[in-house]
């Protein structure tokens, strides 16, 4: 059974790769090779698992999920307000001049991504820097390349935080690197995107002409737009000071959204921006979800610290963060902590920055990448797959970079 199980899944990530070819939404075929599976699984459980067990195991994957849905539903309800109002196009016409060329824009595209995602999660980077690069009215492949920019660098900018990425956190919580030491990270990690920026420049020469449109914000969607902001900051610090779930946090700020709204402006359908949300990106969330869960529970994840029995902690590094981009890095990290590995600070150091920025050489390999496929028509599996070269080169770069710093520090 566990033959099958790993089938189901193969077949459910390769319905991603052909979604062109066959044409069927890649949400429909990931739900469906995501649920079949865990049919199957308690059907016929792999090592005859009790009932009891079977049901602790889905629960917990379920529990997962549902935070990450609630919270995506919140952050994109927020967005889809803001930009529903001309708050987005506003922000763009206060920041971008009339015309701009089109590397710099890159740079800036990277830079923008990089320090928002420090400040916020990655999926509210991402769903705020894939408004702002739509509004600018990109030709498809151009946006392409914009878009892969904004993949990597929402990753990256939130490696060298403990607020900015699960499992940084988790190695810092293991005691395996302290806080200045990370805050250093955020230079190796800002020096992979300026490099994958001027690698996804070669050949851009144009410029983009932005045409600026009068945009009148009353004053309760200026309350909404700093509500915004407030959420975000305050997810962060209730974090760090009490340790709440940023998914609260956010449903919360949602909730004073519609309470603010419903004062301010009591003829707006508030609502209705809950059903503007396209839900097909919640589908396709979900199918991911349910067919990454089933590789933990099928125990794929055990095969990884046996890298480091074989080869040399910075080389098992690498791969592991090659590999994070088929599996969760959250579990992966944890397999890696709870196998006893000894490493020293440099050595910790690469493995912070290869999960966390690992996930960002296939598109379905962190919640940004799935996110933006979902929200960009012109980025696929394969589209996005023709640059992964240029992906590779930016995370080797980085990486190469924090084990130069981590010998500094140790000096």
């Amino acid at each position: 059974m566990s033959t099958v199980l790993l089938i189901l899944v193969a077949l459910g990530f390769l319905s991603i790769v052909v979604e062109d070819m066959v044409h069927i939404d890649k949400a429909k075929t990931t739900l469906f090779f995501g649920s079949l599976a865990w049919l199957l699984y308690f059907i016929a459980p792999p090592a005859h698992l009790s009932h009891d067990i079977l049901m602790e195991r889905l629960d917990e994957n379920l529990l997962d999920i549902a935070t990450l849905w609630l919270f995506l539903m919140a952050a994109m309800t927020f967005v889809a307000y803001l930009s529903g109002k001309g708050i987005i196009d506003s922000i763009v016409n206060r920041l971008l001049p009339t015309r701009i060329s089109e590397r710099k824009l890159m740079l800036l595209t990277g830079l923008f991504a990089f320090l928002f995602s420090s400040l916020a999660d990655n999926i509210t980077a991402t769903l705020v820097c894939i408004a702002v690069l739509t509004n600018l009215k990109l030709p498809a492949e151009k946006l392409l390349r914009y878009v892969v920019l904004v993949v990597f660098s929402v990753n990256a900018g939130g490696t060298a935080l403990i607020t900015g990425d699960v499992t940084t956190l988790m190695i810092f919580l293991a005691d395996k690197v302290e806080i200045p030491d990370l805050l250093l990270l955020s230079l190796p990690a800002a020096g992979a995107v300026a490099v994958l920026a001027g690698m996804l420049s070669l050949g851009l020469s144009g410029e983009v002409q932005i045409q600026k449109q009068e945009t009148v914000i009353d004053r309760g969607d200026k309350v909404i737009a700093i509500l915004f902001f407030a959420t975000i900051l305050g997810t962060i610090g209730a974090n760090v000071a009490f340790g709440i779930p940023p998914v609260l946090c956010f449903l919360f700020g949602l909730s004073l959204m519609f309470l603010v709204v419903q004062f301010l402006n009591k003829d707006e359908p508030v609502l209705e921006y809950i059903r503007k949300i396209e839900f097909d990106t919640l589908l396709f969330f979900l199918g991911v979800l349910l067919l990454v869960g089933m590789l933990k529970e099928l125990g794929m994840l055990a095969y990884f610290p046996a890298l480091y029995d074989v080869m040399p902690p910075v080389a098992a590094n690498f791969l592991v963060g090659i590999a994070s981009a088929l599996f969760d890095n959250v579990p992966l990290t944890a397999a890696l902590l709870n196998s006893g590995i000894d490493m020293t600070l440099p050595e910790w150091l690469s493995l912070t920055y290869s999960v966390g920025v690992g996930g960002s050489l296939l598109i379905i390999g962190s919640a940004a990448g799935v996110i933006a496929m979902s929200k960009v028509e012109v980025l696929t599996f394969v589209s996005y797959l023709r640059y992964f070269l240029y992906l590779l080169v930016a995370y080797s770069v980085g990486f190469v970079a924090v084990l130069g710093l981590g010998q500094l520090l140790v000096m």
